[in-house]
Parts: C-alpha cells; structure tokens; sequence
C-alpha cells in the first residue's frame, strides 16, 4: 500500500478499509510511516471524518497493537465504567467498590488528570502507598481475590493510543469523535471486560461543551461497543458544576469515603448509584436499572462497600489508616475560606475555571512535568438554583502555594454568576442510551 494514496483517498472523503486503516496504524506504531505523513492522516480524518465501520476498524487496529487481556480464567461477568472526564469527579473511587462488593469484576484501567479535569490515578496515589502501576499478572491476581482493581494503561496496552493521542495532541484533532472513540475504546477493549457502562459528560466542565456533541460521541462510542459484541449503557450527564463538593486528589478520596460511609451528597451520590446500578444490571445481578440500584444502595448502608474499598486499597500497597482516619491525612500550609460579597440565586458556575484554579493551587499539571500536591485543591459549597446570602461561606482552598492564594480567591468569586432571579436546579442524568 501506499501511505500517501490513502492519505489522498480519505482527505477526498472515501471509505478506508479495513486493511488501508490497520496498515497505517501498523506501520505508524512500528516507526515505518513519520510523524508529518501520520500528522496528515489524522487531520484528513477530523475534517472529512470517519464512519461507523471506519470507526471500528481503527478501534480493532489500535486494540490490536497491544495485547488483550484475558480474564476468561476469572469467574463471572467482566464490567467497568468510563467518563469523559469532569471537575469532582471521583466516582470511580465509590462505584467500583460497590459494584466488586454486589460479586461483579471490575477490571477498571485509568488515566492521568488532563487539563482542568482531575484523573482517578492522581487521586488514588494520593493515598500513601497505593501502586497503580501492576503488571498484567498482578492485574489478574487482585481481580481473583476481591473482584477489582484499579491501574494505569501499561505499555502493553493499546500503545498505538499514546503514540496518536500525542500528535493529535499537537495537531489540533482531539475533538474528533471517531478518534475521540477508537482512543477510548481500544484501552477499554483490552481490559477483557464483557460490558461497559459509559459516563459522557457535557457543560461548562466537559470537553463536550454542548450537549448534541456528548449525544453524538455516545452515540459513537456504543455502537462501537456493539460492533465488538459488548453490552453496553450511555448515561449524558450534566458538568456546568463540580460534582460534589470537593476537587482535588486527597479531598477527592475523602468525599469519596464520605459516601461508602453512608453520607448523603446529593448529585454525587446520585450519580454514583445510576453508574453502579446500571454495571452491576449489565453483570447479571439484577434484572433492571433500578433493581441495580438497590443493591447498589444496599452494599453502601451493609458497610460492604467501604470494606472491600480497603480491601482494594490494601492489596495494591495502600495505606487504609489515613481511609479509617482521614482527620490526619497531612495537611496544606494555608487553609483559606472564600466568602460571597453579594446575595443572589446562583444562575451559573465556571465549572471550568475552577478546575484551572485548582490546578494552580498544586492539585493538577499545567505542564507535562509538573508534580501534583495530593493535599492541594477546593472545597465549592453553591449549586446552580441555589440561594446564597452575601457573607455567606462559598469555598475553602487549601494549598502549599502561598503566592497563588489572592488570584485564586478573585477567580473563585468572579466564577460564580449571581441573579435576582431564581433558577431551577440542573438535571444531572440529560439521557440513559443503551
């Protein structure tokens, strides 16, 4: 084949093949095809896009430069979860416990905080010890004797993924859809999972700002799914505010805690039971969304979800004293609360900007090199529709980053958008697809 006719016939808007798209994903990962000729590939594809089929066969061609797990020797039905990304949003931490705790196997593999969005890896290191760099036999191990782990994407996995998330990176080509889904889909593939439950997130927050952009990439992302025969469940979910109150890698775990201890966070919770129900119905454990619910509840108000969360923990080297005492987890150098300077309802929220301001508080990277302080980050107390009283308590930021304290304060406050007027509350779940 010839690298620069496929170029041409799909910068003209034809159809690849399946063995056009698998031969330049091959010979990009193997060093055959440079970087500039890749560069042009992937810029023809974001402009002319990529249909269904095409779609898939660079889903199976990016799966299919690494290895597939196989968790076959592992008892039981095979579920995770995957979300665009958001600001708070941790409900990794409290759904997979629940849902190993209800019998079901969560093979979940992780990523890094990207942007202003928090990742589930930064979280769980912050918790003294936790190792989510296993190898794959490690991977299998923990997932035999209580049902889940948690890890990061091993080198073995989808490598093509990395090396064309960094050019598109560059290239201006990570809003595609169809390789925002091959990108997805390929690691979630390799897991060796039966069933995926998908949380696409749209707002403020999001990446996927409008709402017909996060229909149309779960859209995508299922009948991909179903085109390598997998179940699979959508939830569009609201991000034009913090979900929860806590962002930041420790405040995160700690508001985690929280709720497999039974406090009730509304939105967080909320969601954190949708997401569980709906994998632990895909794991054959109940015969619908609300019955998975219930159970999922149920393993919450049992204790057994914050149990086998320390089990969890415990076996990837983490220490669970700071879990059964989070009241002395180190603390940040400075503790500051945010008061509001007027009254108002609160009619909308920079979801994003919070997100930056708690990267520059220390819990995110601005750049590549940056290292994360776990103790860093944002308590938010308002909602959107809820009514605020000036002098009232809005937010506390905690960080080790003295000079950053007054900017971040001023962002906070010019983040919040007040009326006179009251607003209705957001609808956190838009649509469920399946």
């Amino acid at each position: 084949m010839n690298t620069v006719e496929l170029i041409r016939k799909k910068r003209d808007g034809k159809q690849l093949s399946k063995e056009e798209i698998e031969y330049l994903v091959t010979n990009f990962t193997k060093g055959k095809i440079p970087d500039y000729q890749f560069s042009a590939f992937l810029m023809a594809a974001f402009l002319k896009g990529l249909n269904k089929k095409e779609t898939s066969y660079l889903t199976l061609s990016m799966l299919n430069s690494g290895k597939v797990i196989d968790l076959s020797s592992i008892n039981g039905k095979k579920i995770d979860k995957h979300s665009t990304g958001g600001v708070g949003d941790k409900t990794s931490l409290i759904i997979t416990p629940i849902v190993a705790a209800a019998g079901i196997n969560v093979p979940m593999i992780s990523g890094r905080g990207l942007g202003h969005t928090g990742g589930t890896l930064d979280k769980l290191e912050s918790i003294p010890g936790f190792k989510t760099n296993l190898n794959i036999n490690q991977y299998k191990n923990i997932i035999k004797k209580c049902n889940a782990v948690m890890i990061g994407q091993t080198r073995d996995i989808a490598p093509a993924d990395k090396l064309i998330y960094a050019l598109r990176d560059v290239t201006a080509t990570v809003e595609s859809i169809p390789l925002i889904t091959a990108s997805i889909m390929s690691k979630k593939l390799a897991e060796g999972i039966d069933g995926l439950v998908l949380d696409v997130k749209t707002g403020s927050g999001a990446f996927m700002k409008k709402y017909n952009d996060a229909l149309r990439l779960a859209n995508s992302l299922i009948e991909t799914a179903k085109s390598f025969n997998k179940k699979v469940i959508a939830f569009v979910t609201d991000m034009n505010q913090p979900l929860g109150n806590y962002i930041g890698n420790w405040l995160e775990v700690y508001e985690s805690i929280k709720i497999l201890q039974g406090e009730k966070i509304d939105d967080l919770l909320e969601l954190s039971l949708n997401l569980s129900g709906a994998m632990i119905y895909l794991g054959n454990r109940a015969s619908s969304l609300n019955e998975g619910k219930e159970i999922a509840l149920e393993m919450i108000s049992s204790g057994k979800a914050f149990n086998k969360f320390l089990e969890i923990v415990k076996l990837q080297g983490g220490d669970v004293f700071y879990l059964k005492h989070p009241e002395k987890y180190p603390k940040a150098k400075y503790h500051e609360k945010i008061y509001s300077e007027k009254s108002g309802y609160v009619q909308s929220i920079d979801t994003y900007q919070l997100g930056i301001i708690s990267s520059e508080l220390g819990a995110g990277r601005i750049t590549k090199e940056d290292k994360i302080d776990p103790k860093a980050g944002i308590i938010f107390y308002p909602k959107i529709g809820s009514k605020i009283k000036k002098g009232e308590l809005i937010a506390e930021i905690f960080t080790d980053r003295k000079e950053n304290i007054e900017d971040a304060k001023t962002k906070i406050l010019s983040s919040l958008k007040l009326s006179n007027n009251n607003f209705p509350k957001i609808k956190l779940i838009k649509k469920i697809l399946s």
